[in-house]
This record gives structure tokens, sequence and C-alpha cells, in this order.
């Protein structure tokens, strides 16, 4: 798979190299340990194996591994992996987008042999960040269609400390929904890495966001006059004094290619506990989350605790999807034509291109026929979108198993037998 080559500037490329990662580090606030580490890696690679691309990229493969080697014992919370340093910020620093580094600790880990442990942990750090990209392309327009578009809003006015606070935009709104998605999402790893259940897990967030919304009457310009989950009295009608808050999980289901039952399952099990443990420890606070005197303070828990949790378990931040930069970030920007409308260009639009090129690269093609001469066949369902697919063929597998007893047959206890 790899090349051996003949170094006859290696002590020039190495020395070149450690400055390289000094740099590197100092940028991070590294310690030293973890610096020399990953350079001796480096160094001995490089001694076996030729690196092609940028010595940057592959002195941030070898950083990251070195960080995971690296346990602080923490008050309170146990440990700390990764030096207080998410992946995120070293391929930030390192200039290496997610689909780059991914390519490359593949054959980082081939090269320098690492455990199948560490392969598992890449494996599922590559999987739920395929899980979230494709979220991702979901959230925005489910975003849409339920509240004000957030790329139509005119910017904020700057203001003094000492004026008072102003509402949240649905820019704000927007930002504040999938950081807690993210959140609350690596809180439970059975979720984080399963397209369906994290799916259900988005709706109810939107479903949260969306109670606390019309909950407020002076928050309900934020809501999109047009959503058919709106009730008829939505103007005047009160909602606080309902025991339970207004849900629309069936009807997003509906609109969106949801399972009720498994939406509904996700949101009384996992979301709405979760969400009370957040108030009880007072990261989440106010009648309503959108208050004016409560929605800052909610952002900034909400904020702090994901960065805590990243730095924790040493996982990529996925707020990089709110970013102008996120195209960058992600991979290869997109290439656009001068007849491209400006205008109509979001990091988003910039997301969901390279999501495509990052999937298909992944996908099972069919076999070359000599007949026709085609390298590729079309996939047969390419219109079906990957949450729309996973979630009927769970779907198919409740309808196979209604009716059937939740206990063995007795032809099967025969078999056993």
């Amino acid at each position: 798979m790899f090349e051996e080559e003949p170094h006859a500037d290696g002590a020039a490329v190495v020395a070149a190299a450690g400055e390289a990662l000094q740099a590197l580090c100092q940028e991070l606030n590294l310690d030293e340990g973890s610096a020399a580490e990953a350079l001796d890696d480096f160094t001995a690679i490089r001694g076996n194996y030729s690196l092609e691309g940028e010595v940057m990229h592959w002195l941030a493969c070898s950083l990251y591994v070195a960080c995971r080697k690296s346990i602080i014992p923490t008050v309170g919370k146990g440990i700390m992996e990764g030096n207080c340093v998410s992946l995120t910020r070293i391929l930030r620093s390192a200039k290496l987008s997610l689909i780059q580094f991914f390519s490359k600790m593949k054959k980082w880990m081939d090269m320098s042999n690492l455990p199948q442990e560490f392969r598992e942990r890449i494996e599922r750090l590559e999987r739920n960040f395929e899980v979230s990209t494709v979220i991702f392309k979901k959230f925005e327009p489910i975003f849409l269609d339920i509240f004000q578009n957030p790329y139509e809003e005119l910017p904020k006015l700057p203001r003094s400390r000492k004026q008072r606070r102003i509402p949240c935009s649905v820019k704000d709104l927007f930002n504040f929904c999938w950081t807690l998605f993210v959140y609350t999402k690596g809180n439970f790893r059975m979720i984080g890495d399963d397209l369906v259940n994290s799916y259900h897990l988005l709706l109810c967030c939107l479903d949260l966001i969306f109670a606390n919304a019309i909950m407020c009457p002076n928050r309900r310009d934020l809501l999109n006059p047009s959503f058919k989950g709106l009730p008829s009295d939505f103007h005047t009608a009160d909602f606080r004094a309902s025991e339970e808050p207004l849900c629309i999980i069936a009807v997003l289901c509906e609109l969106h290619d949801g399972l009720l039952v498994e939406a509904k399952g996700i949101k009384e099990h996992y979301f709405k506990p979760y969400i009370s443990k957040l108030f009880d420890r007072k990261i989440l606070k106010g009648e309503c989350l959108l208050d004016l005197s409560s929605f800052t303070d909610n952002s900034k828990a909400v904020n702090k605790e994901y960065e805590e949790y990243v730095l924790t378990v040493g996982d990529f931040d996925e707020r990089i999807f709110l970013g102008a930069d996120a195209e960058e970030e992600i991979g290869t920007p997109r290439k656009f034509t001068r007849d491209t409308p400006l205008g109509k260009l979001t990091a988003q639009a910039n997301v969901e291109y390279n999501l495509q090129q990052h999937f298909e690269k992944k996908r099972t093609f069919a076999p070359s026929t000599p007949l026709t001469g085609r390298r590729y066949l079309r996939e047969k369902e390419a219109i079906i979108t990957p949450v729309a697919s996973a979630t009927q063929s769970v779907s198919r597998l409740q309808s196979t198993v209604a009716g059937l007893k939740n206990a063995p047959s007795e032809q099967l206890i025969n078999i056993f037998e």
C-alpha cells in the first residue's frame, strides 16, 4: 500500500517538521511530552514510508494519536482525554479538513500498526460525522418550515454593555437548537452513530424549541405563519396555562419522513428525562427558554457544557456546520461557475455538496459491464434520502413483526432443543 523511499535529506525534513510541530503545539498550548512523542512517531514513519502531501497534515495525524494517549486526572469528573484540545482545533490549526483527516488517518493507522481499539475509535468518529452531516442536511429545511428564515433577517445593531438585552434572533435560535441537539446526542452513545435515532432526536429538539416559542406571546414572531403544525388560535391562545406543552412530533413525522412510534419513544425515554436533568443542574433556566431574561444564559450554558464534552471525549466539534467556513473545515470547497448567483450561496449549500461528494465515495457501486462499457451504473433509488431510506427500513421491520408475541415460538424452541 505504501511505497518505501530513501531519504537523502531526511535530517532537514525532520528538522523542518519539528519546527512546524512546535509552532502547531504552541498555537494549541500543548505540552512538550505530546509534541515529542508526535515528532518521534512522524520520524519513524517517514523513515519507512513515503508520505505524500503536506507534512503538516501528517503531523496533525501523529499529534492526534499522541494526544489521545494522554490521560489527565480531573476533579469530580474522573479522567480527561486529549490534553484539553479537541480534534477540531488540531485540524483547524493544521488546515486539514475532516474528510481529508479520515483518509490520512486510515493510512497512518496502517503504517503505525495502531491497536484495534484505536481503529474502532476512528470508525465510530467517522460514523458519527457521517450521521451528523446527513442530519444537518435535514435540519435546515425543517427549521425553515417551522420558523422564520434566519438568512432574511436584518443584522443586529451594535450596542453597549449598559444597554438592555435584546430578544434572540432567528439565527440565534437556529444555532441554539443545533447545539442543544449535538450536546444531547453526545450523551447517548447508542443514538450518536445511529441515523434513525439521531434524526428522531433532532425532531424532539425542534419540538421543544417550537413549544417554547409558542408559549411566549412575545416570541411567536419567530414562527413561520405558514407552518402546518400551528393551531388556528395560536395568535390569541395562552399556551402557558396548559398542563402539557404543545407537541408537534406527529406533524413533523408526517411532513418529514419520521416514524411516530420511534420519535415518541426517543422523546419519552431519552429526551424529556435528559432535559429535566439540565433544568435540575441549572444549565437550562426559566419558564420559557426563549424569554428575554433566559435565552442568553441558556445559550451560553449549553455551549459551555458542549465545549467541556468535546474536550473530555476528544471528539470533533459539530458546531462547525454552523460556521461561515463550514465547507473548508468539512471537506473540499465547492467549485462555483461564473453564472452562479452569489446571493443564493450559503454555507449550508456548500455543506450539502461536500456531503454528497463524501458519501458518493463510500457507496457500493455495481460492477462495470462489458456490454454497456459504463464503469458505474446509477443507483436505482438515488432520489431517496438516507433518512427516508433508514426510516422506511425500520417501518418495514415493524410491519413484519406486528402481531407477533414477544417470546420464541414452539417451533423455535423445538429447533434449539
